[in-house]
């Protein structure tokens, strides 16, 4: 079994490269507007301008395509994040990110939420391997968040000796409970309160 999930999730061409790809993106956009119940095969077919035999060449089942998904959300969210969680030198340099994190939940009015938040929410009581997939991308989303407090402190201010763990998960934490109270009430002031909050903590 290993080996054949291998096998489809390994395209042998750039062509098959480039469409699987692209189905998952596509699924990845569906099921962020959608969900994954919400997300049908004719509906990914459709958007993405492939066929159901290729969509079921690269994915055995909708499970297979939906831990892809997590993937391709966990990458675009570190990809986009990462690089300035690196290069946390300074207070301002935490604030900045936050304000990262804020914009983009601002120009959005708060719909959608998290896109790994809201696949939580959906999947994880009903389906253990899409929650294992998440709880590891929330694992490398919070370990990117400790390095960039870790540089931070490397700096000597402002407490060296707080515990970079902790405090990881709370921004964690407040970012995906300020992105769910964005996406019920359209507005980002309880994620600003939180993430302040534990900056504010940080700064004490």
């Amino acid at each position: 079994m290993a080996t054949e999930t291998a096998r489809r999730n390994t395209p042998s061409t750039s062509k098959g490269r480039a469409t699987r790809d692209r189905i998952v993106a596509t699924a990845a956009d569906l099921m962020y507007r959608h969900g994954a119940a919400g997300t049908s095969t004719p509906a990914l077919r459709d958007a993405a301008g492939v066929s159901s035999s290729q969509i079921y060449h690269y994915f055995a089942d909708k499970d297979e395509l939906t831990r892809a998904v997590i993937t391709f959300q966990t990458e675009a969210i570190l990809a986009n994040q990462a690089p300035m969680l690196a290069r946390l030198d300074s207070l301002d340099a935490l604030r900045a990110w936050r304000d990262v994190v804020v914009d983009a939940a601002r120009q959005r009015g708060g719909d959608g939420g998290c896109p790994l938040g809201s696949l939580s929410s959906e999947l994880s009581d009903h389906n253990p391997q899409a929650r294992d997939a998440l709880a590891a991308s929330f694992t490398a989303w919070g370990t990117a968040i400790r390095e960039g407090l870790l540089s931070l402190f490397a700096q000597g201010a402002p407490r060296p000796q707080a515990d970079a763990d902790r405090l990881a998960l709370a921004l964690l934490a407040a970012v995906q409970g300020g992105l769910l109270l964005a996406q019920a009430q359209h507005t980002t002031d309880a994620l600003e309160a939180a993430l302040d909050t534990v900056i504010a903590h940080i700064d004490d």
